[in-house]
């Protein structure tokens, strides 16, 4: 049986979602090797085909379209699933970004919808997911533009936010925000793409009626969150979207990504 690199991220949102491929627990005529990493290493990765099948985040498309193509399950979108920037102190958001912003890196989809909502951006400082809530109570930067779990847990910092750029981009366009989708490999043969999407629109499937199957998967790839806030995370991202992106999916990842990658 053939083995597929698989790359994607250690969140609970993914590791519930892949779990059940992961550990063959769904047919699928062939195995994967999971490769879990931060989005934007898997963004640059990309750029060298590096994985058969990865997550990538929309906004790294219109630069790898040559290498892959997106498969209509396992996406990250949805209503209400916004990055945030958040700062110390309340003000407008062209205040909060006029001095040094931290990113989650350049290529992620939250950067591209902060440039079109705040294009007078000041510094933006790449940090690591994980650190940007720390650089920003510490005093590092000036603000900070978060995803993931940090949603959940920038009060927690003593920061307030100043803007949900989920909200800004529905107001704008009445789409769901298009964060992130599973991509293949454009070599891969097409009977292989296709049966790769069946498995892993199967893995979601999966997991929705199996929840508890993957707790401890999740739990041991989930660093220090607690079990409330794996659980509000994996009901924020993992929706019906994840499933299929549908066509408003399919609407609003092209006019975000503004790239012929489709599914």
């Amino acid at each position: 049986m053939r083995t597929l690199t698989f790359g994607f991220s250690p969140c609970p949102n993914d590791t519930f979602a892949f779990h059940a491929l992961v550990h063959g627990l769904i047919d699928a005529p062939f195995a994967v090797e999971p490769v879990l990493l931060d989005i934007e290493e898997l963004n640059r990765r990309a750029h060298d085909g590096a994985f058969a099948l990865t997550k990538l985040s929309v906004g790294a498309f219109s630069a790898v379209g040559d290498h892959y193509r997106l498969l209509r399950s396992g996406a990250a979108l949805g209503h209400g699933v916004g990055p945030l920037v958040v700062a110390r102190e309340p003000q407008p958001l062209e205040s909060a970004v006029r001095g040094r912003v931290a990113i989650p890196g350049r290529e992620t989809t939250a950067f591209r919808l902060l440039g079109l909502a705040a294009p007078t951006l000041g510094e933006a400082v790449e940090l690591r997911y994980d650190q940007i809530l720390g650089a920003v109570s510490r005093g590092d930067v000036d603000a900070g533009l978060i995803i993931h779990e940090s949603r959940f847990t920038y009060e927690d910092h003593g920061l307030v936010k100043i803007v949900d750029l989920g909200d800004w981009w529905e107001s704008e366009t009445g789409l769901p925000v298009p964060l992130a989708g599973i991509c293949a490999r454009t070599d891969l043969p097409a009977d292989l793409v296709t049966a790769a999407e069946a498995a892993i629109r199967a893995s979601v499937a999966y997991a929705f009626a199996h929840p508890e199957a993957s707790r401890a998967y999740v739990r041991a790839h989930s660093q220090e969150m607690s079990a409330e806030v794996c659980d509000a995370h994996i009901r924020l991202y993992v929706n019906d979207h994840s499933l299929d992106i549908g066509d408003d999916g399919r609407r609003a990842i092209a006019r975000l990504a503004g790239t012929a990658l489709s599914a």
